[in-house]
């Protein structure tokens, strides 16, 4: 899945799932999840309005490496898309996703439909 990090400010960065990705891999019944990042492995916690129009993930150490990672290449703290990567129960790998494999999954998408 297709996720965006975002900037809510000085030291609050995070992710935006999207609601439709939250109905499809987070059942309501999990509190917390498992992100990988890089050589990194943390537990995130899911607050109850996650599911409820806020589909968004806050962590400190989450903050920490989207801003060492990813937030940078972005200047005007535009959303900046990530792959989200199902990696076991409640476990999930985030990696850059680049331009040019958007574009792609746009195509066959478009294809397929």
């Amino acid at each position: 899945m297709v996720v965006k990090a975002q900037s809510k400010g000085q030291g609050l960065s995070g992710i935006h799932v999207g609601s439709d990705n939250v109905r499809r891999y987070f059942p309501k019944t999990v509190s917390t999840i498992e992100l990988q990042l890089d050589h990194l492995r943390i537990q995130c916690g899911l607050a109850p309005d996650f599911w409820q129009g806020q589909p968004e993930i806050y962590d400190p150490r989450l903050c920490a490496w989207l801003e060492t990672k990813h937030m940078h290449a972005s200047r005007n703290r535009t959303p900046v898309p990530l792959a989200m990567i199902p990696a076991g129960e409640n476990a999930f790998r985030l990696q850059p996703v680049s331009a040019v494999s958007l574009q792609r999954g746009k195509v066959a998408n478009r294809t397929a439909a």
